[in-house]
């Protein structure tokens, strides 16, 4: 297995195939130290949890090189990426407690509560685009929560899940407990009938949603799936435009726009199209595209060049279609997976980029007549996981992200991002389940009923 570096094409590492024999090995050893793990008392937990956010922030420069480097991130994201991570295990470190406590219910007997019991080893199968996100997120809550876990992250970031595994087990936790397996897609349905897994959760796309909760059901297991997004974010005639264009370039160009999350279809009223569009265009060519490990590089490489190739067919077809391509849109010459960041107007029903994922930095505007035919948009997508409206109506922004639009978030006069304290996920083809705050802790717990007459 070969890490490679997307901004020169060069093999950075080359990893051993965790064999059969070892992965065996290894869901063995998670499943005994699971069982001792579950009798722990959560203060004890609290503190490696507490003592792996210091690592991470510890060593924040070294993992923002490392991502640079395996993925193409500019180095303040990595870092910034850490950081996230550190607040995460510091959040349920606080509020494990509180999370996990025993809910009483008054139902005319003696006594009677929910108990939120361990499940045992969960399998998380964990994408590229943040290779220390999307596992800690995951893993913060279900090793506070008592669980195991084994990990299957991309191929291409296994530098990152090597760090990972060192620092939890610098952090204190008992070492087999989390455990990585470098192994390729082809092994996973293995690893998910295995006996020693009782779960699995999975970030990545619709397609690997559907194999994964297809073998997973097939085992009677649970899976929460944190799937693909087509975000949409509406711009209604009484927005404020610039303040709009800042939120809605930064929520397409962070991570170079390869974000389930990311700001990817501009609905945008009629009457304010073209002031939106020229200062969009504006604020997306003032990102400087570059080397990550640059300080001063705002957008990296795409993590890899058939990724860059798979999103500029995108763009071509949708061209081809009658889109106009207002900035971008080319694949530079030289060595590197970069595509700058690019601007489509007139995207109509049919295109690639009004009804497809465009995973990097390429923005789609949609242009409508009033709130209902934006709304109407904005819902014509097999995705659902997050959105925005931008409106100077405070009241009339809640009422359409609270009640029109269909995503499993939605935000007013910002653009989406996930926070530890709130839930996160989504509904359609975006996946189901919950990651993050007290549901996200609860997902990968038995919620077990206790009456005492």
């Amino acid at each position: 297995m070969q890490s490679i570096d997307p901004t020169t094409g060069q093999v950075i590492a080359t990893y051993a195939e965790t064999t059969p024999d070892e992965v065996a090995s290894h869901l063995t050893t998670a499943t005994r130290l699971q069982k001792e793990w579950a009798k722990t008392d959560l203060s004890v937990r609290s503190e490696h949890m507490l003592r792996l956010a210091d690592i991470l922030e510890r060593r924040a420069d070294e993992l923002a090189d490392l991502m640079a480097l395996e993925m193409g991130k500019p180095l303040a994201q990595g870092r910034a990426e850490a950081e996230k991570c550190a607040w995460a295990c510091r959040y349920y470190a606080d509020e494990a407690e509180t999370i996990l406590a025993d809910q009483h219910i008054e139902a005319g007997r003696t006594k009677s509560y929910v108990a939120y019991r361990p499940l045992g080893v969960v399998l998380a199968i964990m994408p590229w685009n943040f290779p220390l996100w999307q596992v800690l997120r995951f893993a913060a809550p279900a090793l506070m929560a008592g669980n195991g876990a084994v990990l299957k992250h991309a191929s291409n970031v296994t530098g990152c899940a090597i760090a990972i595994d060192e620092m939890i087990v610098e952090a204190g936790f008992p070492d087999g407990l989390f455990r990585t397996l470098a192994i390729p897609s082809s092994r996973v349905a293995g690893i998910i009938e295995d006996d020693a897994i009782v779960a699995v959760t999975l970030t990545g796309s619709d397609i690997a949603g559907r194999a994964v909760a297809s073998t997973a059901g097939q085992a009677l297991k649970k899976t929460v799936l944190e799937l693909g997004g087509s975000d949409a974010y509406l711009i209604l005639e009484d927005a404020d435009v610039d303040l709009a264009v800042q939120a809605c370039s930064a929520g397409r160009l962070l991570n170079g726009g390869q974000s389930c999350i990311a700001a990817k279809r501009f609905i945008v009223h009629h009457s304010i199209v073209d002031e939106f569009t020229a200062k969009l265009v504006d604020a997306m060519e003032s990102y400087q595209m570059g080397n990550p490990l640059d300080a001063s590089t705002q957008i990296g490489p795409m993590a890899r060049a058939d990724l860059r190739d798979e999103l500029h067919d995108q763009v071509m077809r949708s061209v081809a279609a009658g889109a106009r391509l207002v900035t971008g849109g080319f694949v530079p010459d030289g060595p590197g997976a970069f595509y700058p960041p690019t601007v489509l107007t007139g995207v109509t029903k049919g295109m690639p980029a009004y009804s497809e994922e465009t995973f990097g930095p390429v923005a789609t505007i949609v242009t409508v007549a009033d709130e209902e035919e934006a709304i109407a948009v904005a819902n014509d997508s097999i995705f659902g996981l997050a959105g925005a409206v931008f409106t100077s109506d405070i009241a009339r922004g809640e009422r359409i992200a609270r009640d029109r639009i269909e995503s499993g978030s939605c935000f007013v006069n910002t653009f989406a991002a996930s926070d530890p304290r709130l839930p996160f996920g989504g509904i359609k083809m975006s996946g189901y389940g919950r990651e993050l705050s007290h549901v996200g802790m609860r997902e990968f717990t038995n919620m077990k009923t206790i009456v005492v007459s």
